[in-house]
């Protein structure tokens, strides 16, 4: 893992990278080690490929001068197609050391692999039309593509595409992880993502969902001591029971379930408390064991709901807002939850995270955080590239989403296990974290095709593999 999981903006990289020149090792010095890194991993699984390196005039073209002559020095045979003479120090040196052949992008012809080494890190346009005409047409000619720190046309910070790119076979982040490798729709086109370290040490707010570190229930333990969460039930109870039956396997000692009389199917093993009204409601949920409430799976939108969230709002308890309970708060989130006394945890996917905020600047990391910071809230987006943050502005990205999950249910079954760890007593971001990890991993383990309910049985062993 590089830099200890952290992943820095384009910004961030280049101070990283002047604290270590200004410490002693020189520009050409971390050319050479990311250059020679990323030539390994590309020798080691295509060795035996004819290749070709696109470069451009930067310093990512730099790497590529780094990469093919190493490669040279290998047997591979290689060349390298240049969009422009470099115009950097450090590419100047790699080009200088260079010994093989050098052509005009223009003039090369395709080969079995390609290598991008035209923009890296830091392109904020896209890049002009008649050079990535000549970029696409070496692109779509070659059998293997390998795109080096990021591929030509994304932009760094936010997972953009500039330029409408193909999908590659392999990415080499260089030095630090970007935004991009990570958020879509960037990330469907990086193929496998491997990583190659130059020594950069620094500290970010953005990283990646981690695997939580679990302890097991002590011995003085009991299900109160575990913590006692109540889930609303609403109109369609059947997402809400879905709800309770992950939180029930996901580290909760007990789980109650709230709602209408007549309105919910018993099932032996869900406690089930009948509530009247919402004043009924309101009292029921001041009850001091009670560690956490969760609302919105199956609430509905009609007058009785919209009276339960409002006696879900004015709890003391830390509460988790999903699917219907959002819409219902709706543009007045940030105002009504940041007057709450406890913790807020929100779940919305795209649509109702666009109903909860007016922000939209083409940057879900700053449209995630910038709600976040509004509400006081932490702020769960999720998606192919969910991201978590929290008021403070730390924000966690998740790594490598089970594709799977695309299934109706899964959902409710993410705000069971997110709301289950919030029972327990941690934080509202932390649980967040915890939650998205266990229920990504249950997911790897349910294998394909998979039901709520067969996800839901595999919660116990991704949570195993936490103790």
């Amino acid at each position: 893992m590089l830099n200890h999981g952290h992943i820095l903006t384009a910004a961030e990289m280049q101070r990283a990278e002047q604290s270590l020149i200004d410490a002693g090792i020189s520009v050409e010095q971390l050319m050479d080690q990311a250059g020679q890194g990323a030539a390994q991993m590309i020798w080691r699984i295509a060795a035996d490929m004819p290749t070709l390196v696109l470069c451009g005039p930067g310093n990512n073209g730099g790497d590529g001068y780094v990469i093919a002559q190493w490669l040279r020095q290998k047997g591979v045979d290689v060349i390298v197609a240049a969009s422009a003479d470099p115009k950097t120090d450090a590419a100047k040196n790699a080009r200088a050391m260079w010994q093989g052949q050098t052509m005009d992008v223009s003039d090369a012809a395709p080969r079995a692999q390609f290598v991008d080494c035209l923009f890296g890190t830091g392109l904020t346009r896209p890049v002009d039309p008649p050079l990535f005409q000549q970029f696409q047409r070496l692109f779509s000619a070659a059998k293997r593509r390998v795109a080096v720190d990021l591929p030509s046309g994304v932009q760094s910070d936010n997972g953009m595409l500039l330029n409408k790119l193909g999908a590659f076979d392999l990415t080499i982040a260089l030095g630090a992880y970007k935004p991009s490798h990570f958020l879509e729709p960037s990330r469907s086109k990086l193929g496998d993502l491997v990583a190659v370290p130059i020594g950069i040490d620094a500290a970010s707010a953005l990283s990646l969902v981690a695997k939580p570190k679990l302890t097991a229930p002590g011995s003085e333990d009991h299900k109160y001591t575990r913590g006692l969460l109540a889930i609303v039930a609403g109109n369609m109870p059947g997402a809400a029971q879905l709800s309770a039956m992950a939180a029930q396997r996901a580290g909760a000692g007990y789980v109650k379930l709230f709602g209408s009389k007549g309105n919910i199917a018993p099932q032996p093993s869900i406690v089930f408390a009948h509530v009247s009204d919402d004043t009924d409601l309101a009292s029921q949920l001041s009850d001091h064991r009670i560690s956490a409430v969760a609302i919105g799976p199956g609430l509905g939108q009609d007058e009785l709901a919209s009276a339960w969230l409002e006696a879900a709002l004015q709890t003391e308890k830390p509460l988790l807002l999903d699917a219907g309970a959002l819409p219902l708060v709706g543009r007045r989130f940030s105002e009504t939850v940041k007057s709450r006394g406890a913790e807020t945890v929100i779940t919305p996917h795209g649509g109702e995270f666009a109903a909860l905020t007016s922000s939209n600047s083409g940057n879900k990391l700053t449209d995630v955080r910038n709600l976040s910071t509004q509400s006081s809230a932490t702020v769960l987006l999720k998606g192919a590239d969910t991201v978590i943050a929290r008021p403070d502005g730390e924000t966690r990205i998740a790594g490598d989403g089970c594709s799977w999950l695309s299934t109706a249910g899964t959902g409710d079954v993410l705000t069971g296990i997110i709301a289950s760890r919030l029972a327990t007593g941690l934080s509202g971001f932390e649980a967040a974290c915890q939650g998205q990890w266990i229920h990504n991993r249950a997911a790897q383990l349910a294998g394909p095709v998979f039901t709520p309910e067969i996800l839901i049985d595999h919660i116990p062993q991704a949570l195993q593999e936490c103790l």
